[in-house]
């Protein structure tokens, strides 16, 4: 797989590229939306890219498998596996805010190895690998080291989100850190990522909308796992999720989670 990685990244950062330009025409706009059975907001942009993300592949590397969010999965056996998610925050597109992304992330055997997070309104790009370090912008980006979790910059996307059982958690470490982001959707994990903050906690998301976060954030030196501590993955696509920029915060913000919900 290692010799095979090089090629797989330049070609999901082609993929990335394309989505871009296929959301340039758009930005500033409020295209209609329709509502789906899980009650998220879908627009024809997110059905395109994602059909010419999968077009793509499946002519360059027919023998892979596609998880993705708008246009269902094939061949989830397979030995390498691409993760779509076309538009990460849909409902920041609509309003406007600039927190949107395309995220896609290659599994081998079951665990992200490749994870490219793409933000069209800014022109940012997070690119992560198995084995390489992170790079923001096309420079190594680290995670920063926080001494006490009472310091922390702590980010969630909305709590709205949360499960009445899972909100303990969330307020546990609300509770415990200094300060709180919230609406940052994917981009706060790749500010995590790049050290501009300290700790992430979602709830309700599923692997499409976070594969890619595993390799960036793994490669910058902070540590990524479901609420149970475990390392994400196809078998295990929990959909809580525990981020922090060094180990030790990590730890703490587990054991807190862990008390949170018992």
């Amino acid at each position: 797989m290692t010799d095979k990685l090089s090629d797989y990244i330049v070609f999901a950062e082609l993929l990335a590229q394309e989505a871009r330009q296929l959301f340039a025409p758009h930005l500033g706009t409020a295209p209609r939306a329709d509502v789906k059975a899980d009650r998220s907001l879908v627009t024809a942009l997110d059905h395109a890219i994602e059909a010419h993300l999968r077009a793509r592949i499946e002519h360059a590397y027919p023998s892979h498998g596609i998880y993705g969010e708008e246009e269902g999965h094939v061949r989830l056996d397979a030995e390498f596996v691409w993760v779509l998610d076309p538009i990460d925050g849909t409902a920041p597109f609509l309003a406007g805010v600039p927190v949107f992304g395309t995220l896609i992330a290659l599994l081998h055997r079951g665990v992200p190895v490749i994870g490219v997070m793409d933000f069209p309104a800014t022109g940012e790009r997070w690119v992560g690998a198995t084995g390489r370090p992170t790079l923001h912008q096309g420079q190594v980006c680290h995670t920063r080291s926080c001494g006490h979790l009472g310091d922390a910059m702590l980010t969630t996307s909305n709590p709205d989100f949360y499960a009445a059982a899972e909100l303990p958690a969330f307020q546990a470490l609300r509770e415990r850190t200094r300060w709180r982001i919230y609406g940052g959707c994917c981009l706060a994990y790749g500010l995590l990522a790049s050290g501009r903050t300290d700790v992430a906690i979602d709830a309700r998301l599923a692997l499409y909308d976070y594969a890619p976060f595993i390799p960036v954030i793994q490669g910058a030196g902070g540590i990524i796992t479901d609420w149970d501590g475990r390392a994400l993955s196809l078998d295990n696509n929990s959909s809580r999720v525990l981020a922090a920029g060094d180990a030790d915060r990590h730890r703490e913000a587990l054991d807190l989670v862990r008390h949170a919900v018992g």
